[in-house]
């Protein structure tokens, strides 16, 4: 399977206590248009095929409690422009822009309103990164539209969604042998993985990276698919892959969907948007 076999865009959902001032931050503070909106939660766009869904905890999959075991990287050309922004609109920082000359990746960690990491990062032209470079020269940038607090200059053209892991070789036997990805990078501690045009996996060793392990996490992974059936099917026939039902179901009337467990328990859930009026901006966007 190519990694972009049946994987339109990549998507992560956040759980939060706030709605409306998550969903500010997002499109207000980040630029980062709203193509979705069904009350309970909300799709933004960070990059032409990475897309975050902002979830209130009190109505989705998860509890409150757990931990925010991921970090979502915002790949930009612009990186020292977004640290400028983001530290003049008083968004706390994590971890601070510090570049190093010849490092294979530069950036920064900025907390959004419930905490979640948020890292804004360049790959820089290194061996590590001989690979991934190409692909990334290649994806367009996507720009704020006017109106938001966020100038119109500030771009992502990708994203990487970091996961944290016990047992790194085993993480990467499901990311190689059940999802059919191809790895891009190997850091030593991390690696990366393309699923989407614009959407990467990175699978960290716990400890090593920006989090420790954690058994429950408060973030559902999403792979935006044309045929969800085909990875329904694929998916299913593993004797070594825990489903949460034993069929694809509906959420509403718009999305079709299952969902699986990775072997640390992260939750993968792949998305099919139906044809309708309220999916209507995030359809035009993944096709």
């Amino acid at each position: 399977m190519r990694a972009t076999a049946h994987i339109l865009a990549n998507n992560a959902f956040y759980y939060y206590q706030d709605l409306v001032g998550a969903t500010r931050f997002y499109t207000d503070v980040l630029g980062f248009p709203l193509v979705a909106d069904y009350g309970f939660a909300r799709i933004v766009q960070a990059a032409p095929a990475s897309f975050l869904t902002l979830v209130d905890v009190n109505q989705g999959m998860h509890d409150a409690h757990e931990a925010k075991a991921v970090t979502t990287a915002f790949v930009t050309d612009e990186l020292e422009a977004w640290y400028v922004y983001l530290t003049a609109q008083g968004v706390p920082m994590h971890r601070t822009f510090d570049p190093k000359p010849d490092s294979a990746h530069d950036g920064f960690v900025a907390l959004d309103p419930a905490g979640y990491f948020l890292e804004f990062e360049r790959f820089n032209v290194h061996a590590e990164n001989m690979q991934l470079m190409p692909i990334l020269n290649a994806l367009p940038s996507r720009y704020p539209g006017r109106g938001h607090t966020c100038p119109t200059a500030l771009g992502v053209k990708a994203t990487v969604t970091w996961l944290y892991y016990n047992d790194m070789p085993r993480a990467q036997r499901w990311l190689e042998d059940v999802l059919g990805l191809s790895l891009l990078v190997d850091q030593g501690f991390a690696t990366v993985y393309q699923s989407s045009p614009s959407g990467f996996i990175g699978p960290v060793r716990a400890g090593d990276g920006l989090h420790a392990y954690a058994a429950e996490k408060l973030v559902t992974v999403s792979l935006i698919t044309d045929d969800v059936e085909a990875w329904f099917a694929r998916l299913s026939a593993r004797d070594d892959v825990r489903l949460r039902h034993d069929e694809i179901t509906l959420e509403g009337s718009h999305v079709e969907l299952f969902v699986a467990y990775d072997p640390e328990g992260y939750f993968w859930e792949f998305d099919r948007f139906r044809e309708t009026a309220v999916n209507a901006e995030m359809n035009s966007k993944i096709v």
